[in-house]
């Protein structure tokens, strides 16, 4: 009988694609009608990247982001974005204990999991830089020393289309930071006739969530991402797409070679939420749009308005449609 403690140590089992469907499932119960928004932001979560919502007040940003947190066992805070917000009031803080004479270091909002940052373009330049080098770099530096945000960890920042008064819009450097820009617009009769029944009972919405994974194996799922494969013909129909907004004389800025590798990246990971380790054509078309509309912009336009974006997007469309997909 072979002894135990010369047994070699087994590998962790992987969690199984189909939890995915599962936790999508699971999101649905208190965010309905919206599949493929949910779809687009676990997508993200895996590609280990960042959401801009932007969208009106009141249709369901927090609760999406709740819920996800709450499925995927995952902390979330959330962040008011107002004109005297601080990078301290987000990052966290160094402070002077008299009774040790040391300066001790009290972390922020930002770390936890998953952070619902309200609003973002309501706070000044400053704060919005601070939050978007954190989300870029993955760490957070107070007063010369240099913390590790927890993993995963994914970002959902929303903005009102419809105010502009007191904001400070988000330059084009700093919307490349974010892997997709969605729109989750209004909810179906269907969808907004259960949201009605449900509210009715009066009974906290989350406490119908279930939890579906643990934050290891989100980390585990998000290395998966590299085992997707993807055939020469699919990276052509990719690079057709990039190309092409550079050439158009519609565009005055087409998608950088980072907007390229984040496209590449979040096909790959919206294939796992599809239960696949493979790319298809779908999987770019779809995320054409969420991933590449905001990088791009209209030979007319002055900046990033909604505007400029909604030109961008359609334009975009216009582009997926004139190329050929492969077969």
């Amino acid at each position: 009988m072979a002894d135990p403690t010369l047994t070699a140590p087994t590998r962790e089992a992987r969690p199984s694609l189909e939890l995915l469907d599962h936790l999508v499932q699971e999101v649905e119960k208190v965010f309905h009608g919206k599949r493929g928004v949910v779809r687009l932001a676990l997508a993200a979560l895996l590609a280990r990247g960042h959401v801009l919502f932007e969208d009106v007040p009141g249709v369901g940003k927090t609760t999406l982001s709740q819920a996800l947190a709450k499925t995927l066992g995952l902390g979330f805070r959330r962040i008011q974005f107002t004109a005297d917000l601080l990078p301290s009031d987000v990052l966290g803080v160094s402070v002077y204990n008299p009774l040790t004479a040391t300066f001790e270091t009290r972390p922020g909002p930002i770390f936890t999991n998953v952070v619902v940052a309200d609003e973002i373009n309501r706070a000044p330049p400053r704060t919005q830089s601070g939050l978007l080098e954190a989300m870029q770099e993955g760490t957070v530096t107070i007063d010369d020393r240099t913390f590790d945000l927890p993993r995963p960890f994914l970002v959902m920042a929303t903005q009102n289309p419809l105010e502009h008064h007191g904001t400070y819009p988000l330059p084009e450097s700093q919307l490349d930071r974010f892997l997709m820009r969605i729109t989750i617009g209004y909810p179906d009769d269907e969808a907004e006739r259960r949201i009605l029944s449900e509210n009715a009972a009066h009974e906290p919405v989350m406490d119908r969530l279930q939890t579906v994974l643990q934050p290891n194996q989100v980390v585990q799922l998000q290395k998966r991402i590299d085992e997707v494969e993807v055939d020469p013909a699919i990276l052509d129909y990719l690079m057709a797409i990039v190309h092409a907004t550079r050439a158009t004389p519609k565009l005055r800025m087409g998608v950088s070679p980072r907007g390229n590798m984040a496209l590449h990246r979040a096909a790959r990971a919206f294939a796992l939420t599809q239960g696949r380790t493979y790319l298809v054509p779908d999987d770019i078309r779809s995320l054409a749009i969420p991933c590449l509309a905001h990088r791009i912009l209209p030979a007319g336009a002055s900046g990033t308005t909604v505007d400029a974006h909604e030109e961008a997007a359609t334009i975009l469309e216009g582009l997926l449609e004139e190329i050929e997909a492969p077969v």
